[in-house]
């Protein structure tokens, strides 16, 4: 055999096609990758290689996504959690939600981006995987920047950031490019609260993890990184007052992205350009600057990144006192922002489809899958009549949370396996008032919700449990301090940031905790003794806060 036949021979196998494709995906080069992935699915579906289409498929959704092709690759990624699911592999359906997340951000679908990342970490947690979860926190962290929520989005980058440690280049390389991208908002939002020692805190922190991203890139030879580095490393660079440095960075940023077809990165870097130029008052330089920037972004189909700029150029119109080119561009801006919310609109019907036509595939499985089930659900009902009494006297009735006597069988074993132990105390603020106010129903209903929340957020070694009343025990199992503080801080942001005027208006909902470490197997008590008067000093100081020790 040639070596030419020999080439043709290894293309009719989908593993050598899904290698290819990864290999084109590392380099930088996702139009090859989405061909290649595309033949493997093609050739899995045709040899009945069901594990071969799903890892053909996350592959395809990740070089999509790349390329611009956001809706293909959500379709890509739900067709995969179909074929999934039918294996039962829960880490490969994870991995896929959490990859699904990303366009849905560029979509601007951020509810559906939750939505899916919620399912991710319930899986995550199941598995106790800590890589999985590594993800998970990484994209929940980009989805919150993406909706504004700058602050929310470092804790769960932060947490991200933690677990980062052993991991490969790729992901390390991700998360510290996610800060980094992030900082170039928080920077300016605690700036202008006036916070300017946390801001330059962040700002020297970020600049480190942005020079670790672009080494990390550069040793990779991947091009796409070195590009979204470059920029990010520009923008931090004129945070800290080094425009001439900054203005360099974003250059090569550029031609990279000039060079290798990014085209929406290349639109990018011509916006930051521009945004340099206004902070040294280069006002006309900028908006010309601006202009190239919004037609590369036309072209690239960056809708959210056009709106962008169209108020940009609004903004430095007015500066130079030419109010009706500023007035058409906020125009501009909002046609887009009407366009982008119609586009939604439609891709959310478009994809509804795609979900029907997955539905009734799921629905035919499922079927199967009851009848083959259904001679031992007679047995079953015994085991879980038992399930219920066990249940019963271990849980509380109200939230489903384990009660304090389950606590107490549970707590004492988690102190006792020699890793480090963190007990808080969690307790809803002016929770009397929420009863007086809107009536016991609703004062009940906020307690389901807040157990729902603390426990979506804790991994599957923590406990979480009802003490009693409003209070609210939780056990984090393997976290020092500062960890278990971080994690606190996560649980109580949730639930500050949880939409409670969707159950009665004017409903607004926090916590306060008291956080304390048990130094050893007989220092429980003394613990919780520690952890309830770190409580009683958050609720003094002014409620909704964390008090450790």
């Amino acid at each position: 055999m040639t070596s030419a036949n020999a080439a043709d021979s290894d293309t009719l196998t989908v593993q050598s096609l899904l290698e290819r494709a990864e290999e084109r995906r590392l380099a930088g080069d996702y139009r090859a990758g989405c061909d290649l992935a595309r033949r493997a699915a093609d050739l899995a579906i045709a040899t009945g290689d069901a594990a071969g289409e799903a890892a053909a498929l996350r592959s395809l959704a990740n070089q999509l996504m790349r390329v611009g092709q956001q809706e293909e690759a959500i379709a890509a990624c739900r067709s995969a959690v179909v074929t999934l699911e039918s294996l039962g592999d829960p880490v490969g359906l994870c991995e896929v939600l959490t990859l699904q997340a990303m366009p849905l951000i560029d979509l601007g679908m951020h509810d559906e981006a939750l939505d899916v990342l919620a399912t991710a970490r319930e899986i995550a947690q199941d598995l106790g995987d800590r890589e999985l979860l590594y993800w998970v926190h990484n994209r929940t962290g980009v989805v919150h920047g993406r909706m504004g929520e700058h602050e929310l989005s470092t804790t769960y980058l932060m947490q991200a950031l933690h677990m980062a440690d052993g991991m490969n280049a790729e992901a390390r390389f991700c998360i510290l490019n996610n800060v980094s991208d992030n900082a170039v908002y928080e920077i300016p939002r605690l700036r202008g609260r006036g916070e300017t020692e946390a801001a330059d805190r962040t700002l020297v922190d970020a600049i480190g993890y942005v020079t670790e991203a672009l080494r990390l890139a550069r040793e990779a030879h991947h091009p796409y990184r070195e590009s979204i580095s470059l920029d990010n490393h520009g923008m931090l660079l004129a945070l800290a007052g080094d425009l001439d440095g900054a203005a360099g960075l974003v250059e090569q940023s550029r031609l990279i992205a000039v060079r290798s077809g990014y085209r929406s990165l290349e639109s990018a870097a011509l916006q930051h350009q521009a945004r340099i130029r206004l902070m040294r008052g280069h006002h006309t330089e900028a908006i010309e600057g601006l202009l190239l920037a919004l037609e590369r972004a036309h072209q690239a189909g960056e809708r959210p990144m056009a709106m962008e700029i169209s108020r940009e150029l609004s903004e430095a119109h007015e500066r130079i006192g030419d109010f009706m080119a500023a007035l058409a561009h906020y125009r501009d801006f909002h046609d887009l922002e009407r366009e982008l919310h119609n586009e939604v609109a439609a891709a959310r019907a478009r994809m509804a489809a795609h979900h029907f036509e997955l539905d009734n595939v799921r629905l035919e499985a499922e079927n199967a899958r009851l009848e083959a089930e259904l001679h031992r659900a007679r047995s079953a009902e015994l085991a879980a009549d038992n399930l219920l009494w066990q249940r019963q006297a271990t849980e509380d009735a109200l939230t489903g949370l384990p009660n304090r006597r389950s606590v107490d069988e549970r707590l004492p074993r988690l102190i006792a396996s020699g890793v480090p132990v963190c007990v808080a105390v969690a307790d809803v603020d002016r929770f009397k008032l929420v009863n007086d106010r809107y009536g016991h129903f609703v004062g009940d209903e906020v307690l389901r919700r807040i157990a729902a929340i603390l426990l979506d957020r804790i991994a599957e070694t923590d406990l979480v449990a009802r003490f009693g009343g409003e209070e609210f025990l939780i056990a984090l199992h393997g976290s020092g301090i500062e960890d278990a503080l971080a994690q606190c801080e996560l649980l109580r942001a949730s639930v500050a940031a949880y939409p409670w005027e969707n159950i009665e208006p004017g409903l607004n909902v926090t916590i306060s905790v008291g956080l304390a470490e048990v130094t050893g197997p007989g220092a429980l008590a003394e613990a919780m003794g520690r952890a309830d008067q770190r409580l009683y000093q958050a609720k003094r100081t002014g409620r909704n806060r964390v008090q450790a020790d």
